[in-house]
């Protein structure tokens, strides 16, 4: 007897940047019964989507501010689809400009901080960290690449911090995980990464040669680390997420 092909499920992804895709989290959603439907939200009008009709948002980073909506209106459409999909506790998933675009969904602020965080760098799990997705990164490296940074909305737990920065990943309730860091980088995004903004690292004392060194070191295990976390929330997100 032959058996049914399982339900697929629509993930969204709203991308600002060709270079800043969604990487190693893309076979993941794969794996987990999601088809993937990529937005540029630069290009698309945003306030014509249906933000309940995805099984999943994901918002993936970009050079923008969250706060920047006068230059950038649409930012605008993608904070208010985010708060229709929180108001619906509808999953999303964000990282970097996803993380802030949701904080400022929360009402919370966003803002340039005292000085970019780039590298390979660790983060701090909190103790609700740790019994979250998030603690997959305890100890693992991970590409930072920042300057941007938010207050802790009001009633999220805070999942991580680093010495720099102490909102590093927020949760709220099994639906909603946001990360400042990049566990989507892959050697290809790493690459476009270093050809598109490598310039710049001489002033935070680092090089291409030292980060391409450090891609070799830390890179399998910061991608085992990613399917992990984004694996354990799509499976908590219940009956609506096929597991692998």
């Amino acid at each position: 007897m032959t058996r049914p092909d399982p339900v697929r499920r629509t993930a969204l992804v709203l991308r600002h940047d060709s270079a800043i895709g969604l990487g190693n989290l893309g076979p993941t959603l794969e794996a987990h019964g999601y088809d993937i439907r990529f937005i540029d939200a630069p290009t698309t009008d945003v306030s014509a989507l249906d933000a309940l009709e995805p099984d999943l948002v994901v918002v993936l980073g970009g050079e923008e501010g969250a706060y920047e909506t006068d230059r950038y209106p649409y930012l605008v459409d993608e904070i208010a689809l985010l708060r229709e999909r929180i108001a619906a506790e509808a999953p999303v998933f964000g990282v970097c400009l996803g993380a802030q675009l949701l904080a400022a969904s929360l009402d919370a602020k966003v803002y340039r901080g005292p000085r970019k965080e780039v590298g390979w760098l660790t983060v701090e799990p909190t103790e609700a960290g740790d019994r979250s997705p998030v603690r997959h990164f305890r100890g693992v490296p991970a590409v930072q690449w920042h300057g941007d940074t938010f207050d802790l909305p009001e009633g999220v737990e805070r999942l991580a911090g680093s010495a720099q920065y102490p909102n590093q990943a927020f949760s709220r309730g099994d639906w909603l995980l946001a990360v400042q860091f990049h566990p989507e980088v892959t050697p290809e995004i790493h690459e476009d990464w270093l050809a598109a903004w490598g310039d710049e690292l001489p002033g935070y004392g680092l090089s291409a040669e030292r980060l391409r060194a450090e891609r070799a070191d830390f890179g399998g295990p910061a991608e085992i680390a990613s399917a992990a976390l984004l694996g354990e929330f799509l499976d908590g997100l219940g009956e609506g997420t096929l597991a692998a």
